[in-house]
């Protein structure tokens, strides 16, 4: 569209994959429409810029509450100093529009551009608003949801919300098309653990020990991909090598979207974007949301799926050797439960999530207020 050469959208996302993976997504869309678009990131948000080829990147300091009263004073010095910085480049950009991700090295941005009366636009990822977007929304033009029934919006803040999904690359998007393998009585069993962007070593600590306690007709069918820790690699494959369990292991994987696709099953921690993907690509799961957020974040996302039958929820002081193996048990004796799972995991999942943020981004930036 050329006619939208001249829009210029500015996204502010940082620190996390949870946040820079729904950015990446909408610039890709945003670029595909014709708009010009600039990423305004931290530190550790810059070294995600594989994920925006070709976009223009500023980085400006940004801080969380640390530990202690240093923590805090430090995380709010360079909060500060983040937001000083933002005005300048904000002012300096004049972008039509900021779309905010959510996390703090996204306030500076979002909060200059407010304060200079440009148009903004936040994305909540969780089922629980994060404290950064509720800092945010009073001010903002519109708050994109990844699921309905979010907690933590007030007053008029529900009646600028939009359910658009949270979007995911494009790979990942066309799994949406495919549809779920079923587990047959004497096929092999495709399991995908996969830790977050760094993996859990409650995953290498809990799933290699239980599937060994299989028995070994179960065993030999048994196809694992798993995400480990650097220092959890060499134990966890010995365990698997000792139990006659085909294994492959790495710190990363470079194509999920192909992993994704050959699972009959998954195994993960609840990040919001770990959940959309897998959502989207209709696969069952085994969440086991991170205990230490103080809003449970995980637990909230984690628990749409499983109230619609998509997956099953695991507390970590629950998830135990003995709990995963009669878990594990129980798909070799009642497959079906797993293709039921898919089913109702599809039925949650918003392939076009990317499409439907840029519909939103569109019709504001050019004051077509009826498109959204």
């Amino acid at each position: 569209m050329s006619k939208n050469k001249k829009y210029f959208i500015l996204i502010s996302a940082g620190g996390t994959g949870g946040h820079m993976s729904p950015a990446s997504a909408l610039a890709s869309d945003l670029l595909g429409r014709g708009f010009r678009v600039e990423l305004i990131t931290d530190r550790r948000g810059a070294k995600f810029a594989s994920m925006f080829d070709g976009v223009p990147i500023h980085v400006v300091k940004s801080g969380t509450a640390g530990a202690g009263i240093i923590g805090k004073v430090k995380g709010a010095l360079n909060l500060g100093i983040g937001i000083l910085h933002a005005f300048k480049l904000v002012k300096f950009l004049k972008p039509d529009l900021v779309v905010g991700f959510g996390g703090y090295p996204s306030v500076p941005a979002v909060f200059a551009a407010q304060k200079l009366n440009v148009l903004t636009i936040l994305h909540e990822q969780n089922a629980i608003m994060g404290k950064a977007n509720v800092f945010l929304a009073p001010n903002t033009e519109r708050i994109a949801l990844s699921v309905s029934k979010t907690s933590g919006l007030k007053g008029d803040e529900k009646f600028r919300s939009v359910i658009t999904g949270n979007p995911v690359r494009p790979e990942i998007s066309a799994l949406g098309d495919i549809a779920y393998t079923p587990l047959s009585d004497d096929g092999e069993m495709r399991i995908l653990v996969m830790g977050g962007s760094l993996g859990a070593s409650v995953f290498s600590e809990i799933v290699p020990n239980a599937l060994a306690k299989l028995p070994a007709p179960h065993r030999k069918r048994l196809e694992i991909v798993q995400q480990c820790r650097e220092a959890d690699l060499d134990g966890v494959r010995l365990i698997y090598k000792d139990a006659g369990i085909n294994a492959q292991l790495a710190t990363f994987f470079d194509d999920v979207a192909g992993e994704l696709a050959k699972a009959h099953l998954v195994i993960a921690r609840s990040g919001a974007s770990t959940v959309a993907e897998v959502s989207i690509a209709g696969k069952p799961a085994i969440y086991v949301p991170y205990p230490h957020h103080k809003d449970q974040q995980q637990k909230k996302n984690a628990a749409v799926l499983a109230d619609k039958g998509g997956a099953w929820l695991m507390a970590e002081d629950g998830f135990t050797i003995d709990a995963l193996l009669t878990k594990i048990e129980s798909f070799f004796q009642n497959p079906k439960s797993l293709s039921i799972a898919a089913v109702n995991a599809k039925s949650c999942g918003k392939p076009d999530a990317a499409k439907k943020l840029g519909n939103l981004v569109s019709a504001i930036v050019v004051d077509q207020r009826s498109n959204y």
